[in-house]
């Protein structure tokens, strides 16, 4: 096997397809790296929605990162499960999630979790929750630094809430949350910019506060190594951790890709086209084609995604047989891998008994 063949498994035919294969040596290596950019494992926070998996949980402890960032209450829950100490839920609780994130705390009482908080109403009921379960809601002020999806943008209003937060019974200040994923060009100048303007922007108004900001919490992936820079926060990147042919793009992050999707060749209706068993169920499909790119099938060009199927034309067709593997990097690694409910582990070329991808759920138990 020569190094551009890293990805053989010399078992694939226990492997069924469509799957997700993982290779934790080069998961090791991408979390050795983000440590190293940012310095000090206690300044990690990464986000697990890329993975969803308690093995990579135990990973990154294994390496002393302890905090987390999730997205949702089975998110959290698989990471409390598997060791996690300190775990963000970066998505305002409202309706049922209240009590889930209650229920939350007083089954893992050994992990310190958190949550974000952008509107009085939240804040509201944050005060309440912890008033009755006589323990404080650990709460950051959710920002909005440009990307307009949730968060307060900094100001007049921001500061009221900041402070309404820090007064409230129940709820004990955390700090800032502050997500850019509106920031995601693959030219580093442009990049480098955008965040400066952000930056300035967070900066202004932590100082504009004059209050205790215990904590920032801030970044995605693609500007991660500039909140490392910025020795006043903690920095939560995702997609590092499998990294995927969209975060390719980003030459100076030198991440490596750590997960794949097997398929395989079901069917040849012409004698240019192939159907592979990787529909819209088994890889992300919100981006335009390609939403994959075949390591061992390069000239493959998508002519037809359905649920079950993508037919490819390929002037190689018939060098290929029906059963034969090809493997492929996702355009976007993260849903993809929400597709899944296992993922096989790849050890010395050789793919062992399946890791659960337990946080695909909307609920595990609670």
């Amino acid at each position: 096997m020569t190094d551009k063949q890293w990805y053989l498994i010399s078992n694939v035919a226990t492997v069924p397809s469509p799957a997700v294969v993982v290779y934790p040596d080069r998961v090791r290596a991408n979390i050795q790296r983000a440590i190293q950019i940012v310095g000090d494992p206690q300044r990690l926070r990464p986000h697990v929605k890329t993975h969803k998996c308690g093995q990579i949980i135990r990973m990154h402890l294994d390496l002393g990162v302890t905090k987390f960032k999730c997205a949702t209450i089975a998110e959290a829950e698989m990471a409390a499960t598997a060791g996690a100490k300190d775990v963000l839920v970066a998505s305002q609780l409202v309706g049922p999630n209240l009590a889930r994130f209650a229920e939350l705390r007083r089954r893992f009482p050994a992990t310190l979790f958190s949550t974000i908080c952008d509107s009085t109403e939240v804040a509201q009921a944050l005060s309440a929750l912890g008033h009755s379960e006589r323990e404080p809601v650990r709460t950051y002020l959710d920002l909005n630094c440009g990307m307009d999806r949730t968060g307060v943008i900094p100001g007049a209003r921001a500061v009221e809430l900041y402070r309404l937060l820090a007064a409230l019974p129940g709820i004990s200040i955390a700090g800032l949350h502050a997500y850019d994923g509106h920031i995601h060009d693959g030219d580093l100048a442009s990049r480098e910019k955008q965040f400066t303007h952000c930056n300035q922007s967070l900066t202004a108004f932590r100082n504009q506060l004059q209050l205790p900001v215990p904590n920032i919490i801030a970044s995605g992936t693609p500007t991660f190594a500039m909140h490392a820079r910025e020795t006043d926060r903690e920095c939560s990147p995702g997609t590092y951790v499998f990294w995927d042919f969209g975060y390719q793009r980003y030459a100076d992050l030198d991440f490596q890709l750590a997960a794949l999707v097997v398929t395989r060749v079901i069917s040849k209706p012409t004698e240019n086209r192939l159907c592979l068993d990787l529909g819209h169920k088994s890889i992300a499909s919100e981006n335009p084609h390609p939403r994959v790119q075949f390591l061992n099938l390069p000239n493959a060009t998508p002519v037809m995604h359905s649920e079950e199927h993508l037919v490819v034309e390929t002037p190689d067709a018939a060098q290929w047989n029906i059963g034969d593997v090809v493997y492929g990097v996702p355009r976007h690694i993260c849903p993809t891998v929400a597709l899944h409910d296992q993922c096989f582990p790849i050890v010395n070329s050789t793919a062992g008994a399946p890791w659960s991808i337990e946080a695909r759920r909307r609920k595990i138990t609670i």
